[in-house]
């Protein structure tokens, strides 16, 4: 259904037909900028913000820097008020102005719009909350990035939850998206599982879960290499091998490799993540390093200290890296080098972000910096999303070192809390699959919920509470709002929304907080672009989840006997259940139907 608003002129970077609210801004923009020439509509747009504390918007004059004091702007943009179809009143509070919106144009447009973008979207996917800010842009982002053989920590956990969202972001922005897990699939830890593999191997282990056993692997034969140095050399003799491409040190790598990426496929299935290559040190061809490194040399970078190659940054407070060993095996600096030099060549992206914890902040700055000192022109497109530590993640038998047990114990706390309520419990087609969803939902929003600069401690209570703010509340609250249309059968289907009277939800409080929330949805996906922080869409989904539960008892739609009104009403929450599934998917979470 089209607006039925009036028109009004085009601003700038704005999109009416995808976030209603800049069609309100537009026309507060409009006059403020009338009633103050010279400012043109454009510059008064941008002065246009959220209000508080129950203001829709809000103006601060000053930063307009028109001649005149504030009192003197502020009346002649109040003077002739009349309220039209956007504004219905305007206050003036010392240097601001305050706009609010006219309710029956506000309820009525958000809910037609989330209406027409999630089911009749141009695109035939639902669109509400997306924009095309990033057509014809191609981005390459790297994340999770675990290394076969070692556990699948707490670490990779974290990059591989604010990868996801961002990988999501960026796409629900038009742009096109390039994900790589870059895995740790070369270095002498495979020279170590090699040499051990004689003694501790075991196919058939190997076959039912490649990761775990050449963990358990690696860990028996370090405990060898403790008391015997002799380990370290052969598994170092061994890594040399298959540096230097020999064909019988490097086929067990190969099966090894192949069977753990098959392993981890299933693992990122469950957290509901994919990746469009799967890639990895070992494929940084060792052309792209050696160009790399001459590079260096040629403009005089690279400085030899007792056989190995470093990279004096001094100058730039980034200390001495070190590109090469002594021995001549490679680090994996110079691989990121490489690899970075090849993904250009493969992929000419506009933007390649790393996806990588803040203790690596100076490595990647070194290898940032090296590549601009190289002189590459797209060295400016490499940004390094950082994130902070968990702290005391573990099972609660004590340590935990692999995903699954995590996503197992979760699992099984919900499943154990799910069955108290009989009742609900025997109505839910695959408890196993609810219980393993709202666990990980848990472990999601625990980590997405904070700035991701912030360390944060993992617990168990806390993320499996149906109390606060919690990934199971969310859940919860997705669900409640999907019931709605099981518990009132004689309103589905509803009529399409040009038969649908809004005019009852006007004079409730809640309606207009639930819509105003909801037509904000577009601008919380535009922020998170510019700031890469997943929290401020968790925030969004919790304040949204909060309204919804304040709305319940006034707003009541079973056992209300006024039937446009039960509709109206069935249609406002209909909505939220839509906008509150959309801000969860773009979290990589699966919204359920039923717990």
């Amino acid at each position: 259904m089209v607006s039925s608003l009036p028109s009004l002129p085009s601003v700038l970077g704005t999109d009416p037909s995808s976030c209603i609210l800049d069609a309100f801004r537009t026309a507060i923009a409009k006059r403020v900028s009338d009633a103050l020439p010279p400012l043109t509509i454009d510059q008064a747009y941008t002065g246009v913000d959220y209000g508080k504390k129950g203001v829709d918007f809000t103006v601060a004059l000053p930063r307009f820097r028109l001649p005149g004091k504030p009192d003197e702007l502020a009346k002649k943009v109040i003077s002739d008020f009349q309220p039209d179809d956007f504004v219905s009143s305007i206050t003036h509070d010392k240097q601001f102005l305050h706009f609010q919106l006219n309710t029956t144009s506000l309820i009525r447009e958000v809910l037609n719009q989330i209406h027409t973008l999630t089911y009749d979207s141009p695109t035939g996917k639902p669109s509400y909350g997306t924009n095309t800010s990033g057509a014809g842009k191609k981005l390459v982002i790297e994340y999770s990035s675990p290394n076969i053989a070692k556990s699948f920590h707490v670490g990779h956990l974290r990059s591989t939850i604010i990868g996801a969202f961002l990988d999501n972001l960026y796409k629900a922005c038009g742009w096109e998206v390039v994900s790589l897990n870059y895995l740790g699939d070369w270095g002498t830890q495979f020279g170590m599982i090699a040499t051990g593999f004689e003694k501790y191997g075991s196919q058939e282990d190997l076959e039912t879960d490649a990761i775990k056993h050449l963990y358990d692997v690696y860990v028996k034969v370090s405990k060898d290499a403790d008391s015997d140095p002799n380990v370290k050399v052969e598994a170092a003799k061994w890594f040399k091998r298959m540096e230097d491409g020999d064909e019988s040190a490097l086929a067990n790598w190969r099966v090894w490799r192949e069977m753990s990426v098959k392993k981890y496929i299933e693992e990122y299935e469950r957290l509901n993540v994919s990746f469009k290559v799967y890639t990895g040190e070992s494929e940084v061809g060792k052309e792209w390093q050696d160009r790399a490194l001459e590079r260096l040399q040629e403009m005089g970078l690279i400085s030899d200290v007792e056989g190995a190659k470093l990279v004096d940054l001094e100058k730039w407070k980034l200390g001495k890296a070190v590109l090469r060993k002594a021995n001549g095996t490679s680090i994996y600096l110079t691989r990121d080098l490489g690899g970075a030099i090849e993904r250009w060549e493969r992929y000419k992206f506009d933007k390649m972000i790393y996806v990588v914890a803040s203790q690596q902040d100076l490595h990647l700055s070194q290898f940032f910096k090296m590549l601009s000192l190289m002189e590459f022109p797209w060295a400016d497109r490499l940004e390094h999303v950082n994130y902070g530590l968990v702290l005391g993640m573990s099972t609660r038998k004590g340590t935990a070192v692999f995903l699954d047990q995590i996503i197992r114990e979760a699992s099984s706390v919900m499943h154990e809390q799910m069955k108290r309520n009989e009742v609900k419990y025997s109505n839910i087609e695959d408890p196993e699959m609810v219980a393993r969803e709202v666990g990980i939902t848990g472990i999601k929003i625990q980590d997405m919920a904070a700035k991701r600069i912030n360390n944060y401690t993992f617990n168990w209570d806390r993320m499996l509470s149906f109390e606060g703010d919690t990934g199971p509340y969310l859940q919860y609250a997705h669900v409640r709002l999907t019931s709605m249309e099981r518990k009132n059968p004689e309103l589905i289907p509803l009529p399409p929304p040009s038969q649908i009277d809004t005019s009852s939800l006007t004079s409730s409080q809640h309606a207009r907080d639930i819509a105003i929330l909801l037509g904000s949805y577009p601008d919380v996906v535009k922020t998170a672009l510019k700031t890469h922080e997943p929290s401020g869409v968790v925030t969004f989904a919790f304040r949204l989840a909060h309204a919804i539960s304040s709305a319940w008892e006034t707003l009541i739609v079973k056992g209300e006997e006024d039937a446009a009104k039960a509709r109206a009403r069935l249609w406002l929450y209909l909505c939220a259940r839509d906008v509150l599934g959309a801000a969860m998917r773009l979290l990589s979470i699966r919204p359920l139907e039923r717990m």
